[in-house]
């Protein structure tokens, strides 16, 4: 029995290894997903607008103000989620955005092909990952906490680790 026990920890420690090439091959994909959607809405704003005034449909806010804050969300956090700054916080943004788009599209439920809404569960599984693991090895975030003497058995990449750390 302990044979066995000892090569599932073997293979754990293999897999481990690639953790943060995975965490960074998330990151990547969920990111240019947003971006292209948010470029997207950029290229051709009076079609955007029309979408929010006659499409969409945002709670609280007015259709101006949510196409231009979706279309931020989708152009900003994506860059944070990609380079692993404030990788966590930009994973929490990135997953409102696709939220939102849930909610205020009820559309989404009514299609023939489930395939739309399915794509924002997987992207919202991603982003929950993100959020809980954070952006991995491969970031700016695990630069900023070695830059500051900040160990991996620390709060990984929070702003009372960082605060901590620079306040030494």
């Amino acid at each position: 029995m302990t044979h066995w026990i000892r090569r599932g920890a073997q293979l754990g420690r293999r897999l481990d290894r690639l953790q943060p090439v995975l965490l960074l091959a998330a990151r990547a994909y969920v990111a240019m997903v947003f971006l292209r959607a948010g470029w997207l809405k950029v290229s051709d704003w009076g079609n955007t607008l029309a979408l929010f005034h006659d499409t969409y449909k945002v709670p609280v806010l007015p259709p101006d103000l949510a196409a231009y804050a979706g279309t931020f969300g989708e152009l900003f956090f994506p860059l944070l989620v990609v380079c692993g700054l404030a990788g966590r916080l930009g994973a929490a943004g990135l997953f409102a955005v696709n939220a939102m788009a849930v909610v205020s599209y009820p559309d989404l439920y009514t299609f023939d092909c489930p395939a739309a809404i399915n794509s924002h569960f997987y992207w919202g599984s991603i982003l929950l990952a993100l959020v809980a693991f954070g952006p991995g090895k491969l970031s700016i975030d695990e630069l900023l906490l070695r830059r500051y003497g900040v160990s991996g058995s620390d709060a990984r990449a929070t702003p009372a680790a960082l605060g901590g750390a620079v306040a030494r």
